[in-house]
């Protein structure tokens, strides 16, 4: 697949790489998650995102996250997060936990979107449920997907899945996405290559990065 990617059919994700999962003090912290193997793919994103900008690359950077009033979260996301120790919308060191317009929804300043890049707010995992990433995805004639992000096995995979569903080409950058659990990105990694790429194809950051500079 990456010999087919051209920059004017090919769009980078970076999926929730936001303060609330990447930061102490946001939701993954207060989950007691470990934010260092979150944050672990933050130099591959860097140069897959500065890569991308030379070659003039859609970027689209996604949140998760909720209304302040909580009337996009169902009951049972709702019920789960209470399981977990980190309540949405509860108070946190950077706001309310999960929440749309609080600090700890921004994206990390690492990865901060520059102007012309969309960022897309979802209430879900997958970046396509109850979002416009489609209908922006086809206005600009994208075909193929780089997806980077976190965690590996929740909305990175959700994501990867829905894509595959409505017909685009998947690629998922291995060293850039990361889960607090190896064994479950060990295991979401090694899912997409079964079945001749049942859920399209991996490669690493410096293999893409190597075609994004081959570009015309």
């Amino acid at each position: 697949m990456l010999s087919a990617l051209t920059p004017d059919r090919c769009a980078l994700l970076l999926i929730d790489m936001q303060r609330d999962f990447c930061a102490p003090g946001g939701y993954a912290d207060m989950a007691g998650l470990d934010i260092q193997r979150l944050r672990a793919p933050i130099a591959a994103q860097q140069a897959l995102l500065a890569a991308a900008r030379r070659s003039g690359l859609l970027v689209v950077h996604t949140r998760e996250g909720h209304r302040p009033d909580l009337s996009d979260l169902p009951a049972w996301k709702r019920e789960r997060a209470q399981r977990s120790g980190a309540p949405i919308g509860t108070p946190g060191p950077m706001g309310r936990l999960l929440i749309r317009g609080e600090p700890g929804h921004q994206l990390i300043d690492e990865l901060a979107p520059v102007e012309s890049e969309p960022v897309i707010d979802k209430p879900g995992y997958s970046a396509f449920a109850h979002t416009d990433l489609e209908l922006l995805l086809a206005n600009r004639g994208i075909r193929y997907l780089i997806i980077t992000g976190v965690t590996t096995e929740v909305c990175v995979s959700s994501t990867l899945r829905a894509a595959v569903d409505l017909g685009y080409h998947c690629l998922t950058v291995s060293d850039a996405c990361a889960s607090p659990h190896p064994a479950l990105h060990d295991a979401a990694l090694a899912m997409i290559g079964v079945e001749g790429g049942i859920f399209g194809e991996l490669c690493s950051s410096a293999e893409l990065i190597e075609r994004m500079e081959s570009f015309p």
